[in-house]
């Protein structure tokens, strides 16, 4: 046995990856990262660990082990009360026992080092006291989140106390049925306790990171989730917190690297006491600390840099792509350490998508629909159906069965062994770092958070469908859905000479998307941005303090401000609230198809879709047909419109510039003539977007006859087309497509419309300019599709459910064609 083996007490300055059989992964990941990425800038409080040759010091001196094999010997972990029972006994025994007064003593000792370390002698030093669970013999074992932590310990009596705690949770309820269900011998596992100088988070943040994408995978995205207090508030659901998303790529570009933020529920935070039996509480926050992000921007980018610089080292040392779970606190005290500094006060591997299989996708997909019953934030992208079964409290736990949907209030860590065997989850609270959301993804099922009212409006025994794969809302059907999943093996796709793009409209989705097989994206639509991300007219922004004067007089201008205020609280200027929101959901689109294109087409709204906005009703117009009227370019020119153009060109040239994310290119809608198009492009000059310039194309949607007849003339303004079969089918057959009367006539498969692309197919080719399609016929009929590859058009945009079977029929025809 070598020096560290015999030790009961190690330092993390002495710790590293290699001495997990000692220590545990969670405190040896401590060690390796203040020996090896101090260097690098990166904080982590300092502490030592009580190693499992301690604990094993310990049971044997005891002489408990005989007894709890006793305890555990014939277990079912099905019945949930015997394990409620047989646990509870396993851990008193623990609790009862007294360590060996040698490792007290060591104990004590080195918390009066780490009290004169931090120049805090005599003060009864607070430390955070984590388990840290050591496995022999175990490789494909998690055991995340399974033992306890204890915060804000203090003094000799209250750590020792903690430590022995600490040893009992090995024997949690959860942790048994986990290593009783997967056959693991409950002996082969030993606890280390580290003792680390607590960051004062309680007087500022803290909050979890993950250096991928928590929900897709995406592997190019920083997740940041930070709350006021300590962070326990986040796990246990009691808050939703901030989330913001950095982009890798453009980090190590020192470009502007957010491209989401989103302000939580912060309404309260937990701190801590001096009362030794309650270390901590929950108090409100203030009425500035609701009203205010919890990072600042640099505060952001800083956490994501250390999370590159963490996934990296972990990358190089280990050989293969670590993506890494992070938790992050920030000091507000400044006791020891600096006040207002960051520190990393956990790094484990990421257990969910670090062992998930790319090449192969799943996508679920619902045919019909029924009522929504209630609607939440949706983890996963998968459908789940069963009776519900209301669990108000861990007394009912042994009501639930398996292949039942769990619904409850917010999930509690002991409630793990019942969570494996539902088949779906609904919480009223939580964010997407909760408890319930974390277990779900690992467990792989659907989960949809936030409900706020699910327990009260699912019945017991009601039999529901969840589905989280609609985007980011996730819904509650009534009754059990048919549902239907396809797989597909990207191995095994073949190549195509035409570029396969996608239809994005939701920016939620794009890092799911955009892992589908794909040339980038033909159309990126900000109709959808605006509607759900901001939501408000841009005139009424732009004009905000002149409707401040008229609401005084005006009933109706009082009721849309006060509307506007609620959403625009944390924006003085009114104007950044619109180019901000636009600006992150363009930017999330362009970041997961980076470095391919992403076509984004300008807002073509018309008059009464703008009208539906906040405010909306105080600028439009009444026009008997807003398809012909004003829409689409003959907007962005016109001196009545044109200052709420300049806030979209404002954000997309933040996007291209600010945030580096080139690949944005700008399409032009309902663009009438060449010279109209000519003033659109002067315009975008006027707000910083500038043909050719940063690499920037401009392309024209082609949906109008004339764009077909004057295409030759099109093609001097414009870099390409993409043909907008929907309007440009409207307009060559005379059909309105929302008239139900004529509808049978709508067909973009007519030989008029075919001959009208055919045209445009060929005059582009004519002029070497790019040409598309991002209409949604070659999504419905895949005979259209091989037709336009026989005109030789150069991309065709589907949605993302059509991408796939379309793919292969265009091989098909471009294999025939030779």
């Amino acid at each position: 046995m070598g020096a560290k083996e015999e030790k009961f007490i190690l330092w993390f300055d002495e710790i590293s990856m290699a001495d997990t059989q000692l220590v545990g992964a969670k405190i040896a990941s401590l060690g390796e990262m203040i020996r090896n990425l101090a260097a690098k800038s990166i904080l982590v409080p300092n502490g030592f660990a009580i190693t499992a040759r301690a604990y094993r010091y310990f049971l044997k001196t005891a002489g408990i082990e005989k007894s709890i094999r006793q305890i555990l010997d014939g277990l079912d972990t099905s019945d949930m009360n015997d394990l409620l029972r047989r646990g509870k006994r396993v851990r008193d025994i623990i609790l009862d026992a007294p360590l060996p007064s040698a490792l007290v003593a060591e104990i004590g000792k080195s918390y009066e080092e780490l009290e004169d370390l931090y120049g805090l002698s005599g003060t009864d030093l607070d430390v955070a006291v984590r388990s840290s669970a050591v496995a022999q013999d175990l490789p494909d074992a998690s055991f995340a989140g399974q033992q306890e932590t204890f915060l804000n310990v203090r003094g000799r009596i209250s750590l020792i106390r903690a430590v022995k705690r600490c040893f009992a949770s090995l024997f949690t309820n959860r942790a048994i049925s986990y290593r009783h269900d997967k056959g693991f011998d409950q002996f082969n596992l030993a606890l280390s306790v580290g003792v680390q100088k607590m960051v004062r988070s309680d007087s500022a943040c803290s909050g979890v990171l993950s250096s991928v994408d928590t929900d897709s995978g995406f592997q190019d995205i920083v997740d940041i989730t930070g709350t006021y207090g300590l962070g326990e508030t986040i796990i246990q659901g009691q808050v939703t917190p901030d989330e913001y998303q950095v982009f890798k790529p453009t980090l190590k570009m020192e470009k502007y690297p957010i491209v989401s933020k989103k302000m939580g529920d912060h309404k309260i935070k937990m701190v801590y006491t001096e009362d030794e039996t309650r270390p901590v509480r929950t108090i409100a926050t203030s009425e500035e600390e609701q009203r205010r992000y919890v990072l600042t921007d640099a505060e952001i980018i800083t956490l994501a840099r250390w999370a590159c610089i963490i996934e990296d080292h972990y990358t190089e040392t280990t050989g293969y792509f670590r993506p890494m779970a992070i938790e992050w606190a920030k000091d507000g005290d400044g006791r020891a350490v600096g006040t207002g500094h960051l520190y990393i006060v956990q790094a484990q591997p990421e257990t969910v998508h670090s062992q998930r299989d790319f090449t192969v996708i799943e996508n679920y997909y619902l045919p019909a629909r029924s009522q929504v019953i209630v609607q939440g934030q949706a983890v996963g992208a998968k459908i789940g159906q069963g009776p519900a079964r209301i669990i108000e409290s861990s007394a009912s736990l042994a009501q639930f069965q398996p292949g039942e949907v769990l619904v409850t209030d917010m999930t509690d860590p002991d409630w793990e062994p019942i969570m494996r065997g539902a088949a779906a989850i609904v919480t009223n609270r939580g964010g997407r770092t909760c408890h319930a959301a974390i277990v779900s993804r690992e467990l792989g099922i659907p989960c949809v958070i936030g409900t706020e009212k699910g327990t009260n409006l699912i019945h017991d025994g009601q039999p529901i469908t969840v589905c989280c794969a609609e985007g980011e809302e996730g819904k509650i059907y009534e009754g059990l859905l048919e549902f239907q999943v396809e797989r597909i093996d990207l191995k095994s796709l073949p190549p195509t000479r035409t570029r396969i793009m996608m239809n994005i409209g939701i920016p939620e989705k794009a890092f799911l998307d955009c892992q589908i097989p794909n040339a980038g994206v033909g159309l990126a639509r900000q109709e959808f941005i605006i509607n759900s991300h901001i939501g408000i007219h841009p005139l009424a922004l732009v004009y905000y303090e002149q409707l401040q004067e008229r609401a005084a007089s005006d009933p109706l201008v009082a009721s849309e401000l006060e509307k506007i205020e609620a959403r625009t609280l944390l924006y003085e200027d009114k104007k950044e609230f619109f180019i901000e929101r636009l600006a992150q959901g363009v930017g999330r689109i362009a970041a997961a198809f980076f470095p391919k294109d992403v076509i984004v087409r300008l807002s073509d709204f018309k008059s009464n879709e703008y009208a539906n906005l906040i405010g909306g009703g105080l600028f439009e117009p009444a026009e008997s047909n807003p398809m012909l009227g004003w829409r689409g370019a003959s907007r962005y020119y016109d001196p009545v419109f044109k200052p709420a153009f300049a806030l979209e060109c404002l954000a997309l040239s933040r996007v291209r510039n600010d945030m580096g994310l080139n690949n944005v290119k700008i399409m032009v809608p309902f663009c009438r003539t060449p010279a109209e198009g000519r003033q659109v492009i002067e315009v975008m000059r006027e707000y910083g977007l500038v043909r050719g310039e940063n690499n920037l194309e401009v392309y024209v949607m082609c949906e109008i006859p004339g764009n077909v007849i004057l295409g030759d003339e099109f093609a001097q303004v414009f870099d390409g087309f993409s043909i907008g079969s929907n309007d440009l089918t409207q307009l060559t057959l005379g059909i309105d497509r929302d008239s139900e009367l004529v509808a049978h006539l709508f067909d973009e498969r007519n030989p008029a419309v075919k001959r009208m692309i055919q045209n445009i197919i060929a005059t582009a080719k004519q002029y070497n300019r790019k040409i598309g399609i991002c209409g949604q016929a070659p999504s419905d009929f895949p005979d259209f599709a091989t037709y336009l590859v026989e005109c030789g058009i150069d991309s065709i945009s589907l949605t993302p459910d059509s991408v796939i079977k379309t793919m292969l029929e265009i091989a098909r025809k471009e294999a025939e064609l030779g």
